[in-house]
């Protein structure tokens, strides 16, 4: 669904994404672990197009993204839920919800959105500052989805998230995932979330995947020794 060949991101002169190769399967949920400043962000951002690449290719489904703005990126059925949320902290979740609608010329958010998450419903004419950090997520992703992707990509969704609801958060991508179809592609430092969320676990140190594993058959403590400063 989603395919990188010797995909590389510069700042600079600093190469921070070096040749990488990735493939994000249709239906498949991959989480991205890695210390900070190992470039999880910066693939992260490069993707939706934030960030220029400096090689390779990145292909959605057939269609090579490079040359892509990110409001086509998004038209072409990727959707990016940014570190920090970035929602509109003075628009009601409403409004933050229809800003996604934009690429696909629908006027109405979509019904499943609220019942994948009821508490959005609930508080649709609330002002977005006014939510928790959790239902802040909630909407974040709310509003990525109302754009109707194929592949969702979601940096450090639980930063900033009480504990209790991490693991809630983990089930509701996965009821995601199988209600819409999509595949998604998460960045993380929580280790237990990542092992609850993803079918495959890579880890990246200074832009290369040193560890590709399903997720049954992660070593939890190899992986720690990997996040460990």
């Amino acid at each position: 669904m989603l395919q990188l060949n010797d995909y590389s991101v510069a700042y600079g002169q600093s190469t921070i994404i070096d040749g990488m190769n990735l493939t994000l399967k249709e239906n498949e949920i991959i989480a991205i672990l890695g210390r900070n400043g190992m470039g999880k962000t910066t693939l992260m951002k490069s993707l939706i197009g934030m960030i220029p690449s400096k090689g390779g290719t990145v292909k959605l489904a057939d269609k090579e993204l490079s040359p892509l703005k990110s409001h086509e990126r998004v038209s072409a059925g990727l959707a990016f839920v940014p570190q920090g949320r970035m929602i509109f902290s003075t628009m009601t979740v409403e409004e933050n919800i229809e800003t996604g609608l934009t690429s696909t010329g629908e006027r109405h958010i979509p019904s499943d959105l609220y019942s994948i998450f009821p508490v959005l419903d609930e508080m649709k004419h609330r002002r977005g500052g006014n939510l928790s950090g959790g239902q802040q997520q909630q909407l974040a992703i709310a509003r990525a989805l109302a754009s109707n992707p194929d592949v969702l990509i979601l940096d450090e969704p639980t930063e900033g998230i009480q504990p209790s609801i991490i693991k809630d958060m983990a089930k509701t991508l996965k009821e995601i995932r199988t209600q819409r179809g999509l595949s998604i592609l998460v960045s993380e430092q929580v280790l237990s979330f990542a092992l609850d969320v993803a079918d495959r676990i890579l880890v990246i140190e200074k832009g290369k995947i040193v560890l590709d594993v399903p997720v049954e058959e992660a070593d939890q403590e190899t992986i720690s020794k990997y996040l460990s400063v």
